[in-house]
């Protein structure tokens, strides 16, 4: 479904991403590293729309997960979840019956009408979570690299465990195929990109390359009609900048690539597959007509770790590090309309009382692909130094954690020192990434 390629070039033009909803109420919160220097840090590290995208989820290394109502821009404290542990994952069913949060070693389901509570999951801590689009299947990826999938309803094991990558302990991510059929299973730590089927419980396809040294947690897209896959990759033994279309049945590369200048920490892609949303260690969040591969805009962001659209794709939400609130920003029309999304009516429209816009002059005409469902992502994240503005700084430091995380075992400050868990928590299920 790809066609030609309009990359960035040098003289690239950036605007400015102005929010029009700031969501505040997630805390600070503190982490010891393993020379004994403790920190504390800000970031929200997990967010996913609910499917009538009036509402939102979120989750923090605060140890609490919220809602928030986007018509006022304010959290439903009612609703809100304090945890003995740190949130490893949240997400919502497509017909937004259930809310599924990893917490520790837990993975629960919760009921929004009844608020009901099932447990899944009581075993290693699960750092990512994605559910099938008719909301009957869950899976979800533990730090020792096994899949499983349970049924949404009764809580039963019905796949799984698979066993990813030879069983090496690091992170993975995976999404469901839009028929249920098959999983895609993305590692950027072991540079692979696997492809399941669910009944038979077997590997369809896999494509790998050298290297062991670490890296990000990226989430991975199925495309219309499932015939391709969208995710972070690398061909070389570095981190990913790039980010490819597969075909799904023999994972070889299709069309031209979208590229950033600097290492990618997260993307979305829109439920109709014309938008793509990216962010990188470049400080830049990128916004991209999926099938012609044309760069639409440009914004500098300082760090963006978390990046999502909204199920109708009109909204922009992010988060950066340190900093504990979430932005919402409204996509321009013109920008929309060049994709052929359809704008709603001014009168039935209701926005925020903030005023803001996102402004960019790097928009064409594009031919809009058929719709698919939704498509949401959580990311976990971890912590880092003090805020700079040069990438060129902070990756070294990023790299030089990742590359000595198997011999380190950093713990939080204010909870009880679980080898396992918190070193797989915050070494290989947490992102530097969603």
């Amino acid at each position: 479904m790809a066609c030609g390629s309009t990359q960035p070039g040098a003289g690239e033009n950036k605007s400015i991403l102005t929010p029009v909803m700031t969501l505040e109420g997630h805390e600070p919160w503190k982490f010891s590293w393993p020379d004994g220097e403790h920190h504390e840090y800000k970031d929200v590290s997990y967010i996913s729309y609910f499917p009538d995208g009036k509402k939102m989820i979120s989750g923090s290394g605060d140890k609490t997960i919220r809602r928030w109502d986007l018509r006022e821009g304010k959290e439903i404290k009612e609703a809100r979840e304090v945890c003995e542990n740190p949130v490893g994952a949240v997400g919502v069913s497509k017909d937004g019956r259930l809310v599924v949060t990893a917490v520790g070693g837990e993975l629960k389901v919760s009921e929004v009408k009844t608020g009901i509570v099932r447990t899944f999951h009581k075993d290693n801590w699960i750092g990512w979570i994605d559910i099938s689009a008719d909301s009957t299947l869950l899976a979800g990826a533990s730090t020792n690299s096994k899949v499983r999938i349970w049924n949404l309803d009764t809580g039963e094991l019905v796949a799984g465990p698979f066993k990813i990558g030879d069983g090496y302990p690091g992170p993975i991510t995976l999404r469901f195929s839009a028929d249920s059929r098959k999983l895609a299973v993305l590692s950027n730590w072991k540079h692979f990109l696997q492809v399941w089927d669910i009944q038979t419980q077997k590997l369809d396809v896999q494509k790998s390359t050298s290297g062991n040294h670490g890296g990000l947690n990226l989430p991975v897209f199925w495309t219309t009609k499932n015939k391709s896959i969208v995710a972070p990759f690398t061909f070389t033994d570095d981190y990913s900048r790039t980010i490819y279309e597969f075909d799904a049945s023999t994972l070889k590369t299709v069309g031209a690539p979208f590229k950033h200048t600097f290492d990618i920490n997260s993307l979305a892609l829109s439920s109709d597959c014309a938008l793509l949303a990216s962010s990188s260690f470049d400080n830049t969040i990128k916004l991209w007509a999926f099938e012609s591969r044309q760069l639409l805009a440009s914004f500098d962001v300082e760090f963006p770790i978390t990046l999502v659209l909204s199920p109708d794709s009109r909204q922009l939400a992010y988060t950066t590090w340190d900093d504990t609130k979430i932005y919402i920003c409204d996509i321009p029309a013109d920008l929309l309309a060049s994709i052929g999304q359809p704008q709603p009516s001014t009168s039935k429209s209701k926005r925020s009382h903030h005023v803001g816009l996102l402004n960019s002059d790097a928009t064409r005409p594009l031919r809009r692909k058929p719709g698919i469902i939704p498509v949401t992502s959580s990311i976990p994240r971890q912590p880092r130094p003090s805020t700079t503005s040069n990438p060129h700084a902070f990756l070294p430091f990023l790299r030089k954690f990742l590359s000595s995380s198997s011999r380190t075992d950093p713990v939080r400050t204010d909870e009880p020192r679980n080898p396992l868990d918190v070193c797989f928590f915050y070494l290989f299920a947490s992102q530097l990434t969603r």
